[in-house]
């Protein structure tokens, strides 16, 4: 009777030795599981947030693309103005030269016609 209790006691050691290490299995690959699915998660974010990121640089892209074409038509726009100032800046020298040389012709003539005395000198006559 000694020897049947003891190999049934022998044997339901190895049965809960056996189950402790198919549990300790079973946690660890319960664990392995739950790392992939979070380094998964984790994976997923990442992309999301680096497309994200790319969306977000693609329309400031965009946007300075926009405001450089504006800044460029502005300044195209600009320059032609000043062009045309300039231009009319020297037309406007070149008449007050003009006007400037008639006032004083006429200031001669005046002087002249006043009869003074240094008209005669002004010309050399």
């Amino acid at each position: 009777m000694a020897s049947p209790g003891g190999t049934s006691s022998g044997s339901s050691l190895l049965q809960t030795s056996g189950s402790d290490e198919d549990l300790q299995a079973a946690a660890t690959e319960q664990k392995k599981r739950k790392r992939m699915i979070s380094n998964r998660e984790s994976a997923r974010r990442s992309r999301m947030r680096k497309q994200q990121h790319l969306d977000d640089l693609t329309a400031e892209a965009n946007q300075l693309r926009k405001e450089n074409s504006r800044l460029l038509t502005s300044l195209i726009f600009t320059t032609q103005q000043h062009v045309a100032v300039e231009a009319q800046n020297s037309v406007l020298r070149t008449r007050m030269v003009e006007l400037t040389n008639r006032l004083q012709s006429l200031d001669e003539i005046l002087l002249c016609l006043s009869g003074c005395s240094d008209c005669h000198q002004i010309h050399g006559a």
